[in-house]
């Protein structure tokens, strides 16, 4: 894994650890464990619009698939939504938590290259006004 994936993952993990913390229902309902990514909808739908946001969360779905297994039975939904089925019924808690990071970091990634990062940092100041993002750059050799 490269520098920057690994930043990535590593701040995908802080946002989902504080949206689990803000939400102690997380646990008990698996719909809540996609909080961080319903979060950033409305600004990315805003930014591209639903059909823009659907295919920005399906690619992302995708290359999560292909780091965690259990995430195939995930879909993206025509809303945008993500509907899991019961993909958490065999799956332990360690391994959701991997899950949810994998889909959020390659969401910020892509997001990160389609748009870069200064915007992508503004989008998620934007949503997480009081989580500290002094400590990120998502490129190593990006000095901004």
């Amino acid at each position: 894994m490269n520098p920057a994936a690994s930043k990535l993952r590593d701040f995908a993990g802080r946002l989902i650890a504080y949206e689990t913390r803000r939400n102690t229902s997380s646990q008990a309902d698996p719909a809540a464990a996609w909080d961080a990514v319903e979060k950033l909808r409305p600004q990315l739908t805003t930014l591209m619009g639903n059909t823009g946001f659907r295919a920005l969360l399906s690619r992302a779905l995708a290359l999560a698939q292909a780091e965690v297994r259990w995430l195939r039975a995930v879909h993206v939904k025509g809303d945008g939504s993500l509907d899991e089925f019961d993909a958490h019924a065999q799956v332990n808690p360690k391994e959701i938590t991997e899950g949810r990071i994998a889909l959020l970091a390659q969401l910020l990634g892509l997001l990160a290259a389609f748009i870069g990062e200064s915007l992508t940092l503004q989008l998620v100041r934007e949503t997480w006004p009081k989580l500290s993002l002094d400590d990120l750059n998502f490129d190593e050799g990006d000095k901004e």
